[in-house]
């Protein structure tokens, strides 16, 4: 770390973990120069309204900052936005971004991910949406309406959460998934099914096992999903939900280490001297479930920031949280905790009414003669919270 007073800490990112970390940079009485480099128009903000509140049309986007203007001017925060960071010298301690170098004391790398592509749809030229951006999720709330029909391809959460959208505001929807029940691969059978049930309880045309074959536009401008099966889906907007991809391309193009993300050890700290990784993009050997994990989830990306900040400033801190995801779905709010990671789980334990949603879950597997609980949810059982975080990771 270079301990130049007027050597500023270069913030590379415009999402959560970014903003959480510049705050918690003043926080810890950190007055030195700061410069955070943002590749959108926009300051720093939250991912999840995209997909819940704003969308909807209940919060205004403002709620989604996680500082406004005031608050970094007050502190003294060169934040620039809709500034493209074009490349890094580790060696010599510097970014090139918008045409200028910028030396660093310490630099944080929070550059996120993308939404995957479909070809299908981007070859087809048909109105179709990756929900990522501020941008997009405006574009999308003004297709939710009355006498619309969406269709959307990938049952993960983000798909849920914007056909939970779309109905609410009267728009028809098709969700398209591979698996045989959506979010299959995380929740298992069993839980899966409860969120299959709810959505077409709700009117959701929720199709599994399909595979998508082709994609075309239609006479009325809309897109016309042909499937394996030899049916065919036409609706007005697509929604393609296929997972994301870490933004690595600057770290991999200055030597730094990477594999599904920036890799980091516990620290948050990458391969390259003063240099960190948070958020969305980050791969950190976690301390407590023993691996890498990358985690796409908003608690995360706060987690990371507070630690990265500290860690910036030569502390010593782990990120050693466990995961954790919420959802709002309909009448259905859930808090989920854990990671069964590559080894899965064996078995499933609910708990409760689920005809009522209220219940508990609890993922076990097993070790020797005895369950480990890798991962534990509540729904709509907001008290449950605190026993699911003090709960996961123990044995039976």
């Amino acid at each position: 770390m270079t301990d130049s007073p007027e050597t500023p800490i270069v913030i590379v990112g415009g999402g959560l973990a970014a903003g959480t970390a510049t705050g918690s940079l003043r926080e810890r009485g950190y007055d030195g120069p700061l410069i955070v480099l943002a590749d959108e128009p926009h300051l720093p903000y939250e991912r999840p309204p995209l997909s819940k509140g704003y969308l909807m049309g209940k919060d205004p986007i403002e709620k989604a900052l996680v500082h406004d203007a005031g608050w970094y001017a007050e502190n003294r925060v060169d934040v620039r936005t809709g500034v493209r960071v074009e490349s890094i010298d580790v060696d010599g301690h510097t970014v090139t971004a918008g045409g200028e170098t910028l030396a660093y004391r310490a630099l944080l790398l929070a550059t996120g991910a993308r939404p995957r592509r479909l070809p299908l749809a981007d070859e087809a030229g048909v109105p179709v949406t990756y929900l990522r951006t501020i941008e997009s999720s405006t574009a999308l709330r003004a297709e939710l309406r009355p006498g619309r029909r969406i269709g959307l391809i990938g049952g993960g959460w983000i798909g849920l959460e914007v056909a939970a959208a779309a109905r609410a505001a009267g728009a028809e929807v098709t969700v398209l998934e591979m698996a045989a029940q959506p979010l299959l691969a995380v929740l298992g059978e069993e839980v899966a099914t409860i969120f299959a049930d709810l959505h077409r309880a709700h009117g959701v045309d929720l199709r599994t096992n399909v595979k998508v074959a082709s994609i075309e536009q239609t006479e009325a401008g809309g897109a016309r999903i042909g499937l394996e099966s030899g049916e065919s889906v036409d609706v007005d907007h697509l929604v393609v939900g296929v997972g994301a991809v870490p933004a690595t391309e600057l770290a991999e193009a200055a030597g730094i280490v990477v594999g599904n993300g920036i890799r980091t050890d516990a620290r948050l700290r990458t391969s390259a001297p003063a240099v960190f990784a948070a958020g969305d993009v980050a791969n950190v050997d976690h301390p407590l479930l023993g691996r890498a994990v990358r985690t796409e989830h908003w608690d995360t990306a706060i987690k990371h920031g507070r630690v990265a900040a500290a860690n910036l400033l030569g502390g010593d801190e782990a990120a050693d949280a466990l995961p954790y995801f919420f959802t709002d779905q309909y009448d259905l709010g859930m808090e989920y905790v854990g990671n069964s990671g590559p080894d899965g789980f064996d078995r499933v334990e609910i708990l409760g009414d689920v005809a009522g949603l209220s219940f508990k879950v609890w993922w076990l597997r097993t070790e020797g003669d005895r369950e480990r609980v890798v991962a534990g949810m509540h729904v709509n059982g907001w008290d449950a919270i605190d026993e699911i975080r003090t709960t996961v990771g123990t044995l039976r």
